[in-house]
Parts: structure tokens; C-alpha cells; sequence
């Protein structure tokens, strides 16, 4: 007789294992996540060149205007490029007007140099405070003729130039000082046989120590300025020398 095993209703059924479906899932995680990473990245590098890249604006203006890589963010230049503006030369003496000196002891004054010029032209004229001679030669003799009354006690120190031209009104002169490049004593010459048509100081820029440019000749009396003539320098490998009087005369009011 054969005999029916019957399944007992509270016996489990099996199930079909989980196990396949969560590591699918996981995966599918892990793939996502991937490529939302990869997307960010991409995207940041792009920022990044972006920002590094200047717009086609910018380039430009690099282009069209050198001057621009020397600009900040705001528009001015950077102190390691910055450069002062040459002086304007008008062969005028510049009165320094103060309470502690009386500039009128310097009525006026001529200036020859012994290397460019002739009586004819720059050499030649008359003492003055508005039509100076300013213009010379390295290594040229330069002799000053004062109009004043005082017999000592003036003094023209030359300096390199600057723009802060208020500067020499405080300042306490010495060889020392910033852009110092000698002095020059201007002394009645009493001892001469022609005082009155003698020159009352001389001296020369050395081209072997200094550099063709601008420089202040900055009368002092009594140790304090009183008058500021600006001047240029010129290399002496003939670069003024074969010019004509009304050449020369044009370059003193450059």
C-alpha cells in the first residue's frame, strides 16, 4: 500500500534568494555615484579655466596697451614700473619764496660751457631769471655769472632731478643727500684783474662717473634754497655738439 506524504501546512515555503538583487543595486549605487563624481569634476574644470583664461576683452586691451600687464585691479600702476615723468626744460630760474630767506639776493645769473655754443647763440646771453642757459654736455666746463651783491655764501649744488621740487625747501644739503652729484662755490673774484666780467665758479659732470640726463642746479644762500633751475645733460659723443644756435636754443625749451 503505498502512502501519500502529505507537506505540513506550517512548513515554510523556500523563497528565491535576495542576495542577486541587493548586489545589483549596490552596483547600480556605486555606477551613479561615479558618474555624478565625474560630472563635478568636469565641470570644476571648467570653471577653473574659465577664470583663468581673461575674456577676448581683456586681451585686447593687453594687446592695444603694453602698460596694462603693470596695472593692478584698480587701474594704477605697480611701483616696481613706475617711471617719472621727464621735465619740461624752459630756462627759467624757480623762485623759492619763504619767511626764513630773501630770495632777491639773486637778481639773476649766466651760464656758458666751454664745450657747446658760441657768444652767438646760448653762450651769449645776458644774466637773467627767465632765459637761463640749460643745457650742457658731460664732462664740459660750466661757469656761473651771478647778478647779486652777496661776495660769498651762494652755493649751486647739482642733483639729479626730481618731480617733488618742494622737497628742497626743508631739506638740509650735503653730499649725502639723494641724488647728489657734486656742488659748485660761487665766490666774488676779487682777486682777478676783471672781476666784473669773471666767472665766480666752475665745474663738470665727469662722463666716466655720471649719466647723461636731467638735473637741478639748486642755488642756496646761506645753506637754504632760494632758486631751482632745471637742466638735461647730454652724452659728449657729439650728440648736441654739431648742432646750430637755433637748434640748440630749441633744446633748451624742449
Amino acid at each position: 500500500m503505498q502512502t501519500n506524504t502529505l507537506r505540513n501546512p506550517t512548513t515554510p515555503v523556500p523563497r528565491t534568494s535576495a542576495a542577486p538583487k541587493n548586489t545589483f543595486l549596490l552596483l547600480l549605487a556605486i555606477l551613479m555615484l561615479v558618474f555624478l563624481g565625474a560630472c563635478k569634476k568636469g565641470s570644476d574644470e571648467q570653471n577653473t579655466s574659465t577664470t583663468a583664461q581673461p575674456s577676448g576683452q581683456e586681451q585686447a586691451v593687453n594687446k592695444d596697451n603694453p602698460q596694462a600687464k603693470n596695472m593692478d585691479t584698480k587701474g594704477s600702476k605697480t611701483a616696481g614700473n613706475q617711471a617719472a615723468e621727464p621735465t619740461k626744460l624752459t630756462g627759467k630760474l624757480n623762485i623759492i619764496n619763504l619767511d626764513d630767506r630773501d630770495p632777491s639776493i639773486l637778481r639773476g645769473v649766466r651760464i656758458i660751457g666751454k664745450s657747446i655754443g658760441t657768444q652767438d647763440d646760448i653762450n651769449g646771453k645776458a644774466s637773467s631769471l627767465d632765459d637761463v642757459r640749460n643745457i650742457f654736455e658731460l664732462s664740459e666746463w660750466i661757469e656761473f655769472y651771478p647778478d647779486t651783491d652777496a661776495k660769498y655764501a651762494l652755493r649751486v649744488w647739482i642733483l639729479k632731478h626730481r618731480d617733488d621740487q618742494e622737497y628742497y625747501n626743508k631739506t638740509k644739503f650735503s653730499d649725502m643727500m639723494p641724488g647728489f652729484a657734486t656742488y659748485c662755490d660761487l665766490h666774488y673774484p676779487v682777486d682777478n684783474e676783471d672781476p666784473a666780467n669773471w666767472y665766480w665758479g666752475s665745474f663738470y659732470l665727469n662722463s666716466e662717473e655720471h649719466q647723461a640726463g636731467y638735473y637741478d642746479f639748486v642755488f642756496t644762500y646761506e645753506g637754504k634754497a632760494i632758486a631751482v633751475l632745471q637742466t638735461r645733460f647730454y652724452n659728449d659723443d657729439g650728440e648736441i655738439s654739431g648742432k646750430s644756435g637755433a637748434e640748440l636754443e630749441a633744446l633748451m625749451h624742449e
